[in-house]
């Protein structure tokens, strides 16, 4: 019972400190808020990279060319070898029928030239997709070697550059995401710790009086949850409908289809919740070192 009369004592003691330092409270709060508003926005940005990033790499496919020779037979025995090749995810046939198809509907000049041909001059194929765009390579080289292939592509050069292009984007976006939490941690825990260094008269009073350092540090922890998640608040918002107006407004998607945004249901609400959960801890750390180590209680 004494544990909690003392924890609902802190809170309370907590929200009354926050009121009765406003000015000192609202400069905190408005570090959290800045700070914290740039981490939500590197959040949706990285996100939506990852996900652009990650639809792309799935767009990426291996054509696979029979041999002119193959029989149907033959074809339904390539396609379940390919199929039990590690990292393949899917395995489409497509004739050299629909080749000239598509072909002519995307340039008349093209079906003007097939039209010269007394015989379609393209191979059947297979259009093989891959869980991960890095083993495209790898499966390519094992269907080449199979039997009745002609070739196995997959735009060797443009893709392999395109790959180490996702790589570098990913761990450069995770990066600035992981260096600007440390930035914020950093200037809000310096910013409370100015607001608990202006008080250091009352803490020292609170140890004279035999006040034990978990009933002084209490205090202060509760008020830096609460700057955490008053700080926090508004980028919360900001992000949430940001976003979603962002999202319908380029109709989900930006420049090109290919480049597309997330959802915003329920991507921004988990967004939200990481950054009332890091406001709220960052400024609870923050308190917590202030008095220990900064007060050296």
């Amino acid at each position: 019972m004494k544990a909690f009369r003392i924890v609902g004592r802190s809170i309370r003691d907590a929200f009354k400190s926050v009121f009765r330092n406003f000015s000192l409270s609202m400069a905190s709060i408005l570090c959290a808020t800045i700070t914290l508003m740039v981490v939500s926005l590197s959040l949706i940005i990285a996100g939506n990279i990852n996900n652009a990033t990650d639809i792309l790499e799935k767009e990426l496919t291996i054509v696979v060319y029979l041999d002119e020779h193959a029989t149907k037979e033959d074809a339904s025995t390539l396609e379940n070898k390919i199929k039990e090749l590690d990292g393949v995810s899917d395995v489409t046939y497509k004739s050299k029928e629909e080749w000239k198809s598509e072909m002519s509907e995307y340039n008349s000049s093209i079906g003007n030239v097939f039209e010269t041909y007394d015989e379609n001059p393209l191979l059947d194929s297979y259009v093989v997709k891959v869980d991960d765009a890095n083993d495209l390579e790898k499966v390519a080289l094992l269907i080449k070697d199979m039997d009745k292939v002609d070739s196995a592509n997959y735009g060797e050069g443009i893709v392999n550059t395109i790959i180490d292009v996702f790589d570098i984007v990913e761990k450069t976006t995770l990066v600035i995401v992981i260096a600007l939490i440390f930035v914020t941690a950093f200037l809000i825990t310096n910013t409370i710790k100015l607001t608990i260094y202006s008080r250091r008269n009352e803490i020292e009073i609170m140890r004279l009086v035999g006040s034990s350092n978990t009933a002084i540090k209490l205090p202060f922890v509760f008020e830096g949850f609460i700057i955490g998640l008053l700080g926090s608040l508004i980028p919360v918002i900001i992000s949430i409908y940001g976003y979603i107006i962002a999202y319908e407004t380029l109709g989900g998607h930006v420049i090109t289809e290919l480049i597309t945004l997330i959802n915003p249901y329920n991507f921004i609400f988990y967004i939200a919740l990481i950054i009332v959960g890091l406001g709220s801890l960052i400024g609870m750390f923050g308190s917590l070192m202030a008095v220990r180590k900064y007060l050296k209680i």
